[in-house]
């Protein structure tokens, strides 16, 4: 059966396309162009087009069968980019000042596709955010320039239609979708006023008024705001360079969610630490959070920013919903070991664990079925090369470059949504010609005196297991209010450290010397994760045992001393001590 899409790969080896499933051989219509230059690559977004520059030339081809559609002599080109409607290219190449120090040449040019001329070139310093964004309809177009927003209308680039001026854009996104088209901006604090997010619509911009929403916060160096496919909200990660309590080399983030009808929150995250990743549902209504110190915590939210289903703490700091939202996979890449966890979000179950090491990089194929990993320089020299699967766990190609090459990059060649019907989601693994890609499971270092001893499981934490939080329609009871769900638990630790004081107490006093090595496992014990903590939470044990001990000696008639009976009075104090240890206040 024919492949119906193709996958670029580039590096050292040269620039060629690989049949996606199921044939996953390289392409004879594509000419592999076999130079050792090849900077970049782009597709247009209906995955028509194919662009690459080669240090030499900028060439497009038609996808389906590699006709060379257009060249361009754009020998320092390194960016390429395909306009939504495939109207343009834009390419962009680094920016040198002329030798007298007067401006140089300009080194952004947009590209008419179906003729070949420039329609226009701009300055363009920095490579960051180098490309002007479309609206999807490219009726608008829009580039930050000196902190104002240009923007242009229907490709006519000799007129700026309108500007969006605020004391200092630092960055914008446009909505994707239909029009009317709305544009998110970002304004970054300065002399102690907070930075904002504003949520416009086009061509409203007469002031603070005419915004749809405003969301100010202080802890903001950086921001990343993501718009839903709906365009009906944006979820804002604001970081800081730098985390002032010295807790977190990342600097610190909070999440923030502000919606086009003018309402916004925080998002409140249970566990402190950074905010590796998040992502939103493709069905607009739901966005998945990856956070905390490790092991991360990973929880999905509804749009009134309440926690939908907990996915518990893991190894993990990236989130991949697939293409029609019916599909997560959690993963843990970079400094982590590749593990993923992929899982059916309608049903909330895990349908598979495969594990991709050392991979820099993850993508969902657009028929939501198969996923690629891949392993690419600069970020890892070695082992580079990448892997296809199928979301059940099934290794369906993995192609390893020699070992004195590279790769560069891979992507699955795009489609426009809707071409792919969304099917239903199946837990048996598809089959495979290859093993299964489980690594030799690391084996843990251990001290040569404990060598030939049994091996004791000692985890330095316990990870959290996956929880719904979903109040439970059927039970008709309200959920817990945060003050009731404190005494709840406080109710619950009382009476827990109580019982297994007693039952101490008990166990000593009815015990004979022959069975005290019994294992004296009443009440599991508790380990908070700190070993501080756990220090304090023995001895507050202890004593509580002790005052058991004493309370029962004067029930059956033994005059206390001064000192015991004051070490009685401590019991009530003491327990609320160990609650509140126990509760991690």
């Amino acid at each position: 059966s024919s492949s119906l899409f193709t996958l670029p790969v580039r590096g050292s080896e040269g620039l060629y396309m690989v049949n996606g499933p199921p044939s996953f051989t390289e392409s004879t219509a594509f000419q592999r162009d076999s130079g050792k230059n090849c900077k970049a690559v782009a597709f247009s977004k209906d995955g028509s087009l194919f662009a690459w520059c080669n240090g030499e030339k900028v060439n497009i081809v038609n996808v389906t069968n590699a006709q060379l559609l257009r060249s361009f002599d754009l020998p320092k080109a390194v960016c390429l980019e395909f306009s939504p409607k495939n109207n343009i290219l834009a390419t962009w190449q680094a920016y040198t000042a002329a030798k007298d120090g007067t401006a140089g040449v300009p080194n952004l040019q947009l590209h008419d596709v179906k003729t070949g001329k420039c329609l226009k070139s701009f300055i363009q310093k920095k490579m960051q955010n180098w490309c002007p964004c479309w609206a999807d309809d490219e009726s608008i177009c829009a580039r930050n320039v000196n902190n104002e927003v240009h923007f242009f209308e229907n490709n006519n680039f000799a007129t700026i239609a309108n500007k969006l001026h605020l004391q200092k854009v630092n960055d914008f996104v446009l909505s994707p979708g239909a029009q009317p088209t709305k544009v998110a901006v970002y304004v970054p604090g300065s002399k102690g006023a907070p930075s904002f997010v504003r949520l416009y619509q086009y061509p409203n911009f007469g002031g603070p008024q005419s915004a749809l929403a405003n969301k100010s916060f202080f802890k903001a160096d950086k921001v990343t705001m993501l718009w839903n496919k709906k365009a009906t909200a944006v979820l804002v990660i604001a970081s800081t360079e730098v985390d002032k309590t010295g807790a977190s080399y990342y600097g610190e983030q909070t999440l923030h969610y502000i919606a086009t009808n003018g309402e916004s929150a925080v998002v409140q995250l249970p566990k402190n630490g950074p905010i590796y990743d998040v992502v939103w549902n493709p069905n607009s209504v739901e966005f998945c959070a990856v956070y905390g110190f490790m092991p991360a915590k990973a929880t999905i939210f509804n749009l009134k920013c309440d926690p939908v289903f907990d996915f518990g703490t893991g190894p993990r700091n990236a989130a991949y919903y697939s293409p029609h939202g019916h599909i997560l996979v959690l993963a843990g890449f970079g400094n982590l070991r590749g593990q993923m966890e992929v899982w059916d979000v309608k049903n909330y179950k895990l349908i598979s664990k495969p594990v991709a090491s050392d991979s820099t990089y993850f993508a969902w194929c657009p028929d939501g079925e198969h996923i690629v990993t891949a392993t690419c320089a600069p970020r890892l020299r070695v082992s580079n090369g990448y892997k296809i699967w199928h979301y059940t766990g099934s290794l369906l190609h993995n192609y390893e470059v020699p070992s004195n090459e590279e790769m560069w990059q891979v992507s699955w060649q795009p489609f426009l949504d809707g071409v792919f019907p969304a099917k239903a989601v199946k837990y048996q693994a598809v089959p495979s010609e290859l093993p299964s890609a489980e690594p030799k499971p690391a084996q843990a270092y251990r001290p040569p005196a404990l060598r030939n001893k049994p091996v004791t499981s000692s985890k330095l934490h316990e990870d959290e297991p996956p929880q719904n939080m979903k109040p439970q329609s059927g039970s008709g009871d309200k959920p817990l209010s945060k003050t009731a769900l404190k005494n709840q638990r406080k109710h619950e630790a009382k009476k827990a450290a109580k019982q297994e004081a007693k039952a101490e107490a008990n166990q000593e006093s009815t015990q004979s010397s022959a069975s005290q090595n019994a294992p004296r496992s009443a009440v599991p014990t508790f380990t908070s994760g700190d070993p501080e903590v756990d220090k304090k939470i023995k001895n507050l044990k202890k004593k509580l045992k002790a005052i058991e001990q004493l309370k029962e000696q004067a029930a059956a008639g033994k005059q206390l001393e001064k000192n015991q009976l004051e070490k009685i009075q401590k019991e009530t104090a003491l327990l609320q001590e160990l609650e509140d240890l126990e509760l991690g206040l």
